[in-house]
């Protein structure tokens, strides 16, 4: 199957080995963000709640270069420093996604990259 990699310039662009997404069929697997704003390729300002923002945005940008949106998201992974924060990801989440939800899975981890204090993939089914 022919494999169609996405981009926008609305979405940090790669600061590494792979792309925005990759679309196969109709299936399109979004690589992981962080709170980088995708003009200055800076960390975004604030608290988590800023960076977790942040990340949906550019989720959503990169969801949106491929022909859909967060609505079709199928499966989120999240990644936390810190996973006592995670109430404050469903509550920006609930801001983004409305029911039915994707499945998603949350996981703690050591450090991100450029100490993010939280990045997400996704996998996303364009109908």
């Amino acid at each position: 199957m022919a494999r169609e990699i996405i981009s926008t310039a609305k979405a940090p662009q790669a600061i590494g080995t792979y792309s925005q997404a990759v679309k196969t069929g109709n299936t399109v697997y979004l690589s992981g963000q962080i709170p980088l704003v995708p003009e200055t390729m800076q960390m975004v300002s604030g608290d988590i709640e800023h960076q977790i923002r942040r990340v949906f945005d550019n989720l959503s940008a990169v969801a949106e270069a491929a022909g859909g949106s967060l609505a079709d998201v199928a499966k989120l992974n999240i990644f936390l420093v810190d996973l006592s924060l995670f109430a404050k990801v469903n509550e920006v989440m609930a801001e983004y996604f409305s029911e039915p939800y994707p499945a998603r899975a949350a996981i703690g981890v050591a450090s991100l990259p450029k100490d993010a204090g939280v990045e997400m993939d996704a996998v996303m089914e364009l109908g």
